[in-house]
């Protein structure tokens, strides 16, 4: 993982860096990590170097070796889940398991419709990763504000520009 840079950022911002720091380095198989608005924006990155889309061949495996590309995946299953419960009438959608041969996706809600996203390894064990994303939930869903919000989107928008030239 390379580390972002959080420097100008509040310290909300930087502690919710440091806790998706946190995730990826302490759970093993853990490949990729996305926590994205509830209107399907990218807010913070696994890998702020995997940002913006890389279709290039010999790319890093996952989600077309793409950050934003996982936090596409994962608003996509996380609006088609919240329209499921709402047709069966079940109540709010908490988390999503998805296993695969080769790999495994989860997602897990936060607050306000934001969603974290974790890519891992066939090898990963499952209970783990649900274990140490709530983790992550219970610390950093009370201080997803919009403000914050607006702070971390525009941080990404600046990585990108700054990594484009």
């Amino acid at each position: 993982m390379t580390a972002p840079s959080t420097f100008g950022l509040s310290s909300e911002a930087r502690n919710l860096h440091w806790l998706l720091t946190n995730l990826v380095e302490e759970v093993p198989g853990i490949q990729s990590v996305a926590v994205v608005s509830s209107d399907g924006l990218l807010l913070l990155s696994s890998d702020p170097a995997r940002n913006t889309e890389s279709r290039a061949p010999g790319r890093v495996k996952g989600p077309r070796g793409s950050s934003a590309d996982l936090a596409t995946i994962v608003s996509g299953i996380g609006s088609l889940t919240v329209g499921a419960a709402r047709l069966m009438e079940s109540g709010p959608v908490k988390h999503t398991m998805v296993a695969m041969d080769e790999g495994s996706l989860f997602v897990m809600s936060i607050s306000d419709g934001s969603l974290l996203g974790v890519h891992g390894s066939a090898e990963c064990d499952m209970s783990v990763v649900a274990y140490h994303m709530a983790l992550f939930v219970g610390r950093a869903g009370h201080v997803l504000t919009p403000e914050l919000r607006s702070e971390l989107r525009q941080s990404l928008q600046a990585q990108s520009t700054g990594s484009a030239r």
